[in-house]
């Protein structure tokens, strides 16, 4: 086990695991965290796991890990490692069973105190036309024809059939749609998983919320982005559902072959891989991009029943209830990006898992309107806690691969988290706080209590002060829907 005695402090906010420590690493680990932070990431096996990611072939420069890492399947939750092309490997677990999980952020015109007395009607309406829980099915019934179609184009497949506008594709990250998605890649099991779940949340920590914008911290960003102090926005969480979860299943059955075909030697077979330039490589990008794109319609069908809810909830109550969408971005992917190592431009693949992009200002894939700014980047944190709205900088390309963090990060199990909270006191105590809750079952809510995870504003001024991301809204929870 990895004790703090066997990291290098760097400066308050940064510490590293030498390359030295271990032979077998082939980089050093890069930890953004405090020490009271790094007090909490000890007691599970993360640090480890970042470790053993570091002895990854063809990795360049650093793995990265952000203050709300905690364990995951091999490679750790808030991890960050690049590999490069065309030789370095690419890792299912490196990237996630929940295959782009992200984050979709809407504002609006709509004052609390002028809907607070009908926030229950709208927490209804929101649990009703947004299906949430395990295996739920959706409002859509897809063929395989239409599966196919959003495999390979994402949201524009939900453009095309009037769940989406211009102005939402624009402001998603690569507009929606990962170029060289590839259908045959996919296994009948998954399409079969992936079919019926279109325009649903699913459970654990996957939630809608309403939020209230609490405080603005960068008045210039708020306002491209249209957050005003005490209006409501909605931010979605969710990811592929079943379709991804499947196809990260598959693949990581497949390279368990496939690390012994090309001879890798693993530390622990949880971070199986296979070349980039391999058919195997190759076929597993081509099903992950599929699962990507299914997971942006998602989000985006999602997007179209809540603005209905709204309207429902809120006609007569207000004049304008519509919902303009701020963001939308991922945190478990691999991306072929062009970054900096060494003052030289390379071609990697990033593995984001349980971490969010964070380009800084000028890039240009960036709606124009953000590109003085940087990427917006968004961090939700627990149901009785604060979310956040933060920009990407010139240091974190510099850093972290134009990474930053993605939640607030457990320090519970699930399993202990049931244990330990009852759901139904929980209930009382968000409620009395004045949050409508909509959950599908008590212990559901209790796996997901706030006392299972990090201190959100904590991990937040961590990116902060090591310059990786810039504050820019907080965000006080209303309205939780969870499955």
């Amino acid at each position: 086990m990895v004790s703090l005695q066997d990291l290098q402090r760097i400066n308050r906010f940064e510490w590293e695991i030498p390359q030295s420590y271990r032979p077998d690493m082939r980089v050093p680990v890069r930890i953004f965290a405090t020490r009271q932070l790094l007090e909490q990431i000890k007691n599970d096996k993360s640090l480890e796991q970042a470790t053993n990611a570091a002895t990854l072939p063809g990795l360049v420069d650093r793995v990265v890990v952000m203050p709300d890492v905690h364990q995951g399947y091999g490679f750790p939750i808030g991890g960050v490692a690049a590999t490069r092309l065309p030789h370095g490997i690419i890792s299912p677990g490196a990237i996630g069973y929940d295959i782009n999980c992200g984050v979709r952020l809407l504002a609006s015109q709509i004052e609390f105190d002028a809907v607070k007395n009908h926030l229950s009607d709208l927490a209804n309406t929101l649990n009703h036309l947004c299906p949430s829980g395990v295996g739920k099915k959706g409002h859509l019934r897809l063929k395989n024809v239409e599966l196919e179609k959003v495999i390979r184009d994402g949201s524009q497949w939900t453009l095309q059939r009037g769940y989406a506008t211009e102005a939402d594709l624009r402001r998603t990250e690569e507009h929606g749609r990962l170029e060289g998605a590839d259908p045959t890649m996919i296994s009948k099991r998954a399409k079969d998983r992936g079919r019926p779940q279109l325009g649903t949340l699913g459970a654990g920590n996957h939630f809608i919320e309403v939020d209230v914008v609490d405080q603005v911290f960068h008045p210039q960003a708020a306002q491209v982005m249209g957050l005003i102090t005490g209006h409501l926005v909605v931010m979605i969480h969710c990811g592929s559902r079943g379709f991804g979860h499947q196809i990260c299943t598959d693949y990581v059955r497949e390279f368990q072959s496939a690390v012994k075909r090309y001879s890798i030697q693993l530390p622990d077979r949880e971070l199986v891989c296979a070349p980039l330039d391999s058919p195997e490589g190759q076929a597993y990008l081509g099903a992950m991009r599929g699962a990507a794109n299914y997971a942006f319609a998602n989000r985006q069908v999602l997007v179209h029943f809540a603005r209905q809810a709204f309207e429902e909830a809120l006609a007569g109550k207000v004049h304008n209830w519509h919902l303009h969408q701020v963001y939308d971005i991922t945190h478990n992917m691999g991306k072929i990006e062009t970054h900096e190592v060494d003052g030289v431009p390379v071609e990697v693949c990033v593995h984001r898992k349980g971490a969010t992009r964070a380009f800084g200002p000028g890039f240009q894939e960036l709606p124009a309107e953000y590109r003085s700014i940087g990427q917006p980047v968004l961090v939700p944190g627990s149901m009785g806690t604060a979310s956040w709205v933060l920009v990407g900088t010139a240091e974190s390309m510099q850093r972290s691969f134009g990474s930053s963090c993605h939640g607030a990060g457990r320090t519970m199990s699930r399993s202990k988290a049931k244990k330990l909270i009852w759901g139904e006191d929980l209930l009382k105590e968000l409620q009395s706080r004045g949050i409508h809750i909509r959950a599908g079952s008590m212990a559901g809510l209790a796996e997901e209590a706030p006392q299972a995870y990090k201190d959100v504003d904590a991990v937040v001024e961590t990116v902060h002060g090591a310059g990786i991301a810039n504050k820019v809204a907080r965000l006080r929870p209303v309205v939780v829907i969870k499955g």
